[in-house]
């Protein structure tokens, strides 16, 4: 065959080696082969994958004086310069073997020349240290390739007079050829680890762009009127046709296709791909409507992703993005994208998690303080101190010590979480000054389970709701009352009672947390600090009826105090 022709076929065959370099440029798994974080799973399937191309160029090959010119080359070399030595090496022995279970008197050759090939190239990629290298140098390194495949034969292969005339036949076309479809078969691998890389950037552009429009409406937490402002700056900046903010019971906020039917007050139930993710607290992807679980007929939503917003490890709710065309399913970088949302969402909102508990811990701080200086209880305590002094100096000196503790206690483990035993103790001090103020106008019982105290509970938790009984319960009865505090334990939380027989109030006691009246606060800040630390159903739960009295249940789970590193003092 007259080299021109042969090199036209050559030509031809390696189109095949550089389409199935364009796959392998697409595959996720090669992202992990740039970075050099390869698992065992990840060698074998690339040893697979170039050795299969190596195997094809083989078979491709033409037959010439009993033996092969072919592509086989450009799987090999192209294994060793993307993965280095052991890819290289690898898919050398498995090609070579393969060639020479064909036969002909170059099949020995040929295997050696495979492997020393794949190994070549492999320190060529060592060289460059990770980098892929340029389709020049391996247009080069193809060329100086398969000049040493050429040698190998000639000193390999016998007879001698034949190997000598199949290299005059076929040195020129597969050296143009195969060093032609390395320099490509690289190209389309940089070229399509470009676009790849291209494409993250301009998604973190997006996600960057989205962050700076976004902080603003989280730091006021996650509600209907920040998660319709965050849906409209996702949906500016993003190609899906409908985004959706959810929290764990109801959507929050829609916008874009289907609105009709999925936006809030449209609809009492949240999809069953949304449930599965508030679930399992990991992403879920529909590539069906189906899938979707949407109830409405004719909805044209044919694919999701939604991903969970979390604080910390607790779920407050989903973001979900749709697409409408029944032909486009999420890929890799709407998962990649939509996780990076999540991210910065769920940091978001933390951030502004731990900026709230501040302020309440502050709050509470400031309420305790307040309770304890204002001049009313400080004049009236001071006076019943100043009475007993006479009468009864012992309780008179102890109702001292409790009064000084209740200061330290406030200024030291304000914001902390302490055991139970400790928080009794101060509310016990609270309750013996109220008692000795009040007289018979209090009666307090209480009943805690022992077993309870080694847990811990936030500090200020309990004095608020019983203050609270007493100022807003007792007091404007004449004849006064009593408190009841009772403590148990479940398997998983902590149920403390308090219970009085006041005045009472009417109205939903929901709402009386959410908008508390000015200078009842105490109870709203203690749910809201529970709330925020551990999450529904934890917080406060109210009952009450009018003239009739107060029940306050605090849920809270069992978890351990933080260490005290400052050591008590006694008096």
């Amino acid at each position: 065959m007259a080299i021109d022709i042969l090199l036209l076929e050559m030509i031809k065959r390696i189109s095949y080696a550089v389409i199935l370099g364009l796959i392998v440029s697409r595959l996720k798994l090669f992202d992990r082969l740039m970075v050099n974080k390869l698992s065992w799973f990840d060698r074998i399937a690339f040893t697979v994958i170039f050795s299969s191309i190596a195997i094809l160029g083989t078979y491709g090959g033409i037959p010439i004086q009993d033996a092969l010119a072919n592509s086989r080359m450009i799987g090999i070399m192209a294994a060793g310069l993307i993965g280095g030595p052991y890819l290289g090496t690898s898919v050398g022995i498995v090609s070579g073997l393969h060639r020479y279970s064909l036969g002909g008197f170059t099949a020995l050759a040929c295997a050696i020349s495979s492997i020393t090939e794949g190994f070549l190239a492999g320190l060529f990629q060592k060289y460059y240290k990770g980098k892929l290298i340029p389709w020049p140098i391996a247009l080069g390194i193809g060329f100086f390739g398969e000049i040493l495949q050429m040698l190998i034969i000639l000193l390999v292969a016998q007879p001698y007079d034949q190997a000598y005339a199949l290299v005059n036949s076929i040195a020129v076309p597969m050296t143009i050829a195969n060093s032609l479809g390395l320099a490509l078969f690289m190209y389309i691998i940089k070229a399509g680890l470009y676009q790849r890389t291209q494409q993250k950037a301009n998604q973190s552009q997006n996600i960057l762009s989205i962050a700076r429009e976004t902080v603003r409406y989280f730091r006021k937490g996650l509600n209907p009127d920040s998660a319709n402002a965050v849906v409209q700056i996702i949906k500016k900046h993003s190609p899906y046709d409908a985004v959706s903010i959810t929290d764990t019971k109801q959507v929050l906020a829609y916008i874009g296709a289907e609105s009709n039917h999925h936006a809030p007050g449209m609809n009492d139930h949240l999809t069953h791909v949304t449930i599965d993710s508030l679930t399992s607290g990991t992403i879920h992807i529909a590539y069906s409507p189906a899938e979707i679980g949407c109830t409405h007929p004719n909805c044209t939503l044919s694919s999701a992703i939604v991903v969970p917003l979390m604080i910390k490890t607790r779920i407050i709710g989903t973001l979900k993005m749709y697409y409408t065309s029944p032909s486009y399913h999420p890929d890799s970088s709407d998962i990649a994208f939509a996780q990076g949302l999540a991210d910065l969402f769920s940091t978001q909102l933390e951030l502004t998690e731990i900026d709230y508990q501040r302020r309440l811990t502050e709050a509470a701080k400031m309420q305790a303080l307040h309770t304890q200086i204002n001049p009313h209880f400080l004049f009236n305590t001071l006076n019943t101190i100043s009475s007993l002094i006479r009468t009864n100096p012992e309780l008179a000196r102890r109702l001292l010590i409790k009064f000084s503790q209740m200061f330290r206690f406030t200024l030291q483990y304000t914001g902390r979480v302490i055991t139970i035993e400790k928080e009794w103790a101060q509310v016990s001090g609270f309750l013996e000054i109220s008692i000795a103020r009040h007289g018979d106008k209090l009666f307090v019982t209480h009943n805690l389970d022992p077993a309870i105290f080694s847990y811990g509970i936030p500090s200020l938790t309990l004095q608020p709701i019983i203050e609270n009984s007493i100022k807003h319960g007792l007091q404007p009865r004449e004849v006064g009352g009593s408190i009841a505090i009772e403590g148990t334990m479940t398997d998983t939380d902590i149920v403390i009672t308090v219970t009085d027989d006041g005045v009472g109030f009417q109205g939903d006691p929901d709402y009386y947390l959410e908008h508390p009246p000015q200078g009842h606060i105490g109870l709203s800040n203690v749910h809201h600090r529970l709330r925020g630390l551990y999450g529904a159903p934890y917080g406060l739960e109210i009952t009450s009826v009018p003239e009739e009295g107060t029940t306050v249940v605090i849920r809270i789970p069992k978890v351990q105090p933080e260490s005290d590193p400052t050591p008590e003092r006694t008096e």
